[in-house]
């Protein structure tokens, strides 16, 4: 029996969990290629190593040449590799999952397709966007939308005021970037940067990027409602503190992933995400058992709510 041909991957165990990773690495204008088990970088200045089973996603900017090594590093790493565009508007691929069980996700797609749960899960959502709020219970969704909203420009409001920036309303063009206010600029950045990190944690948690509960219809709805959770504490006040800068207007894009990735790191956020998944999606488990979590399991529907072991012949005499 031959070998199977290329190094075998390493197992889950022997990865870094997803809240203990780097948030997110930037690269542009650079050959991405391998050293063992570190990423490297290499352009006129030089060669820079960046451990793969430490990261959480590799951004990959304009002039960015990859290899095919690099590649199995990063699916292997569990790492996710996003491609984005000239002002950092486009997201393209991810990794594999650091979970073998597939909990999250059919918790995920049953609280999501019932109407009931799927707006227990919104409300809980909005009450952790403005914890010191008022209580969300027995709201609808046009009333949630519409007190979110009023909380939204509050934010924005109180940011322009501490900053000194001049605010007048949320507005960007994928297809003009430039055409957009520095502020608008920045906050365009900062989110995308934001959006990168929560990605690879839902994708590395084994969750539908895909299945929002307050977003829908968007392959990235579910990753748009884990970021907002934190958006009034990270990529708000990040973008406006760019904007109030007038030494980092000559590159806004680059100075608002900065920003975000100080606050990243600072805050813990990949931590209170993947918390903030597993507590949404499935309550009544403990979010710190990681044995549960990782448990390689594969069984077979047997109708209802019902399961049997996979893996075994379960042939009966008719």
């Amino acid at each position: 029996m031959r070998d199977i041909p290329g190094a075998p991957p390493p197992s889950l165990g022997d990865l870094t969990r997803a809240q203990d990773r780097l948030s997110f690495v930037y690269l542009e204008r650079c050959v991405v290629h391998r050293d063992s088990n570190a990423i490297t970088a290499k352009d006129e200045r030089g060669v820079i190593h960046i451990p793969a089973a430490s990261l959480g996603a590799l951004l990959l900017g304009p002039g960015t040449n990859v290899s095919h090594q690099a590649m199995v590093l990063l699916a292997e790493s569990g790492a996710t590799a996003v491609w984005v565009g000239e002002q950092g508007v486009r997201y393209y691929a991810h990794g594999r999952t650091l979970t073998q069980s597939s909990r999250l996700l059919e918790a995920q797609a049953r609280l999501v397709t019932n109407q009931r749960s799927r707006l227990t899960v919104a409300r809980t959502m909005y009450s952790m966007r403005f914890p010191e709020e008022e209580d969300t219970a027995g709201l609808s969704m046009q009333q949630l939308r519409g007190r979110e909203g009023a909380r939204v420009k509050r934010v924005y409001r109180a940011h322009a005021a501490r900053t000194g920036v001049e605010w007048s309303r949320r507005d960007y063009d994928v297809h003009d970037f430039a055409s957009a206010s520095i502020v608008n600029q920045a906050l365009s950045a900062a989110n995308t940067s934001l959006y990168g990190v929560v990605h690879a944690v839902i994708v590395a948690l084994g969750c539908s990027p895909g299945l929002g509960f307050v977003h829908t219809g968007h392959e990235r709805s579910f990753v748009y409602d884990i970021a907002d959770l934190y958006k009034a504490e990270v990529s708000i006040p990040a973008a406006f503190d760019v904007a109030a800068d007038p030494t980092k207007h000559d590159d806004v894009p680059a100075a608002a992933r900065h920003a975000v990735r100080d606050r990243l790191r600072d805050g813990q956020i990949l931590l209170r995400c993947v918390r903030d998944v597993r507590a949404l999606l499935l309550p009544q488990e403990d979010p710190e058992d990681d044995a549960f979590w990782s448990s390689n399991v594969v069984s077979i529907w047997d109708g209802a709510d019902r399961a049997v072991s996979g893996g075994v012949n379960h042939e009966v005499d008719w």
